[in-house]
């Protein structure tokens, strides 16, 4: 699960008798058992049930204690319930554990994002995309950076990895729009919004830059 503040919303958890997590953990033994528990704490922290997640995090975090998972499951809890500080040490321990986690480095930025540490931020969200470009939640915390510190070129290249993988995404389309625009690439900016309206022709946002976008282009030859 991608750090985030807003997480999507799922319905209930239903399964067939002797379907459930548990069930399908102690049939299968010890790893299965883990991530069925880690898997049923995604689910509780989506629904809002954080107390619930947390025992299934702490559980897991007892089968398998070398595992980064849990603890990026506890860091996500406390994000939600606003503990910063104690967000920050599960993140940690995730990284500890495991170097390579995306997902903690998404987190200990998102915290220095919210503490206004806008630098260091964004390298933490640089390094999350180095590990995993896919990571939306990373890339879009980039983006957010990027416009604080007035900084574009790192961010518009993770953009357009992202959007080579995952061409209809007309959120991520408008944030490399915007950058583009900010970074005095017009005729780029404009083809994409235009791509943009092309799958959502009501996009009134995206309308409102095409005429920046236009205007721009118009002074640069006047120029």
């Amino acid at each position: 699960m991608d750090i985030a503040k807003k997480i999507p919303a799922h319905g209930g958890l239903e399964h067939a008798p002797g379907d459930d997590p548990w069930s399908k953990g102690f049939r299968d033994g010890f790893t299965e058992d883990y991530d069925s528990l880690r898997a049923l704490g995604d689910c509780y922290v989506s629904v809002g049930e954080y107390e619930q997640a947390r025992l299934c995090y702490d559980k897991a975090a007892e089968l398998a204690p070398d595992e980064a998972a849990p603890y990026v499951g506890f860091g996500v809890i406390a994000m939600q319930t606003d503990t910063l500080d104690d967000a920050e040490a599960a993140f940690n321990v995730a990284r500890r554990l495991d170097p390579a986690c995306s997902k903690a480095y998404c987190g200990l930025a998102f915290i220095c994002q919210q503490k206004g540490s806008h630098a260091e931020a964004f390298e933490l969200y640089l390094k999350s995309l180095e590990l995993n470009s896919d990571n939306l939640t990373a890339l879009l915390g980039l983006f957010q950076s990027s416009c604080a510190m007035g900084s574009f070129s790192k961010v518009i290249h993770y953009l357009g990895v992202y959007l080579d993988a995952n061409p209809g995404d007309t959120t991520v389309m408008f944030c490399l729009a915007t950058l583009l625009l900010r970074d005095e690439q017009a005729q780029k900016a404009k083809c994409l919004l235009l791509k943009i309206l092309e799958l959502e022709p009501d996009n009134t946002d995206a309308m409102s830059f095409l005429e920046e976008a236009e205007h721009a282009l118009i002074q640069k030859h006047c120029n």
